[in-house]
């Protein structure tokens, strides 16, 4: 049987060993915040000061697209564009196509 000095000897040195193992452990890189979460970032710090359904409006349209990251709404020029692009997004148009019908919907 072991004595009580020996095997208090023996947790002390497995205690380090764990603790040296963990503390070598390197750390997990950061992540990459994805396009979604680099706009909410950018909406709630253009929200600051905005309450209530206010700032769940602001929110709501910032998130969307439908305002500026300078909290501006959209001019009704930019507002054109983005209705035309996504028209054509959704008609799946390339090349000298898209190119056509974004001229023709900005013009009308």
């Amino acid at each position: 049987m072991l004595s009580r000095t020996t095997r208090m000897a023996s947790a002390m040195v497995l205690s380090a060993c764990f603790f040296g193992a963990y503390a070598q452990t390197p750390a997990t890189p950061a992540k990459t915040p994805t396009p979604q979460q680099q706009r909410m970032t950018e909406c709630n710090k253009s929200a600051t000061g905005k309450t209530g359904d206010d700032r769940k409006a602001y929110m709501s349209s910032c998130l969307k697209g439908e305002t500026t990251s300078s909290g501006k709404p959209l001019t009704p020029q930019q507002q054109k564009m983005k209705d035309c692009n996504a028209k054509a997004g959704d008609q799946k148009l390339t090349g000298d196509a898209r190119k056509t019908f974004m001229s023709t919907c900005l013009k009308g």
